[in-house]
């Protein structure tokens, strides 16, 4: 074992390796400064490991190894090899499903039993696009007899890719997937509060077989290794998953350097709308899936629900009873469902939008406080008796709070879902399809759920409107994140001008 590997012994899957090193150019190598930093388990605020910290001469050392890749093996790599690479990794995904799913749990803090789903869902992704590699095509545009014009998709260079700390695994497949695909090469930073299965999955790129240089996965800070990829004069598109905030940000880096193609996966405070006709029981289901899955860490948690005043009653009584039931606790007992939230400032955060909530007079239904003395737990928490202009009803939380308010009419329950910013991800519960497809379709969100929530599928684009961000992941149009169109004009004729 190297100085840069280490034995981790896991509840979930035992002991395993762990590179801590920065993986640049096909090899797990230290930071140039000699600095590392500890990532924590949020169950117990202990160190996990210490790994080696990304600086901006770090990020340049990637971003020339890229380079390189991209305008030597790379390009002479055909799209068919390309997609057998990602198919491969795909497996050693599956192969490594419980190491992976363990190293979520122990660095994220989700239920092992939730992660290791999650590491199928990104061996499903990076499966997809590998299927996706060798079908990317241009096409022959006729405008005359005496022209032959074609156009072609080509990758856009060097990518660099900024991943959150929510779904660590998921997201790094998320971007590295379409990336591949369409023949770029990568400068990945994960998130500084969850580096380590974005340093395993490394290990797995060079085992898949990759060249040295196409994927580069670095550990460290937002304000350093971050703010480096999005101002760098070498990187041509960079995209990026996490908050409103930060991706302005980015935006602005990216402009006022070599205005790098920029696509942003921002926030949300996405609306979940129960009609009285809906099935009353499913819909708590899905609700209380929808807000309190991943320990409310999601992008796309459906925080606002609005339900009709025929039935607000009822369901905030079985509402309340199913929050209860979820067990909050070890990620790896086998019957948790939340785990804790991933850090202490996201831990102090949450806390402070729970006693904004008190102090601006909305009720607490259930929870409001922590889960114990030990480990960033926070108590499953619905507030009532909320009105548009809390502070709890326009901001993201990004944690196990909702707000609940009544509704009487379609019309106004539209206004209300539309009322925010952001404009990520919406649902809609009825037995009406046609109410389900009237306020699906004027919802100003990228993706409206009817009967469900969280459904999310590699195959299904996933994106914003309004400030929730720019572009979309995954299916088919994440593609075009990824690639440029060129127009070839071929002069058949005889020359026009003499």
């Amino acid at each position: 074992m190297s100085d840069l590997t280490v034995e981790i012994d896991t509840p979930g899957a035992g002991k395993y390796e762990q590179p801590i090193g920065l993986f640049i150019n096909g090899e797990f190598v230290k930071g140039q400064d000699g600095k590392t930093f500890e990532t924590i388990n949020p169950s117990n605020e202990k160190p996990i490991v210490a790994v080696h910290e990304a600086s901006e001469k770090d990020v340049d050392i990637a971003v020339k190894a890229a380079r390189t890749a991209f305008e030597t093996t790379w390009r002479t790599t055909t799209p068919e090899q390309r997609g057998a690479l990602l198919v491969k990794l795909s497996e050693l995904f599956i192969r490594d499903q419980k190491i992976l799913g363990a190293i979520e749990a122990l660095d994220n803090g989700k239920a092992f039993s939730i992660a290791q789903n999650d590491v199928a869902m990104s061996a499903a992704t990076l499966r997809y696009y590998g299927g996706w590699a060798d079908k990317i095509e241009g096409k022959v545009i006729d405008t005359n007899h005496e022209s032959f014009n074609y156009t072609k998709q080509e990758p856009i260079g060097v990518c660099g890719q900024i991943i959150p700390w929510n779904f660590p695994l998921l997201m790094w497949a998320w971007k590295i997937g379409p990336a591949i695909a369409c023949g770029n090469t990568i400068v990945l930073k994960s998130a500084e509060q969850t580096p380590l299965s974005a340093l395993y999955a490394a290990k797995l790129v060079k085992e898949a077989g990759f060249p040295p240089g196409v994927i580069n996965i670095l550990s460290g800070f937002g304000k350093v290794a971050g703010a480096a990829i999005s101002s760098h004069m070498d990187i041509d598109k960079v995209a990026f998953t996490g908050s409103t905030i930060v991706g302005r940000t980015i935006m602005k880096a990216a402009a006022s350097s070599n205005l790098k193609k920029v696509t942003l996966e921002l926030g949300g405070k996405s609306p979940n709308i129960v009609f009285a006709d809906a099935d009353i029981d499913n819909a708590i289901s899905w609700v209380n899936f929808g807000i309190f899955f991943n320990h409310g860490q999601c992008c796309c948690a459906g925080s606002r629900i609005y339900v009709q005043e025929e039935i607000y009653d009822k369901f905030i009584d079985r509402f309340k009873a199913r929050a209860q039931a979820n067990k909050v606790g070890d990620p790896f007992a086998a019957d948790t469902f939340q785990g804790p939230q991933v850090s202490q400032l996201q831990f102090d955060r949450i806390m402070g939008y729970i006693d904004a909530g008190k102090k601006e007079g909305a009720k607490v239904e259930i929870g409001g406080g922590r889960q114990g003395d030990k480990g960033y737990f926070i108590q499953p928490t619905i507030f009532s008796n909320v009105n548009e202009n809390m502070k709890i009803m326009q901001e993201e939380i990004f944690g196990p709070v909702c707000s609940i308010a009544k509704f009487k009419t379609e019309e106004e329950v539209i206004k209300l879902g539309n009322s925010t910013t952001y404009g990520l991800a919406a649902a809609v519960h009825t037995a009406s399809l046609n109410t389900a497809i009237r306020v699906s379709n004027a919802l100003k969100a990228g993706t409206v759920w009817v009967n469900c929530y969280n459904m999310l599928h590699h195959q299904l684009p996933f994106g914003g409107f309004k400030e929730s961000g720019i572009g979309r992941e995954l299916g088919e149009a994440a593609l075009a994140n990824y690639t440029q169109t060129k127009t070839v004009i071929i002069r058949l004729g005889d020359a026009l001008f003499g």
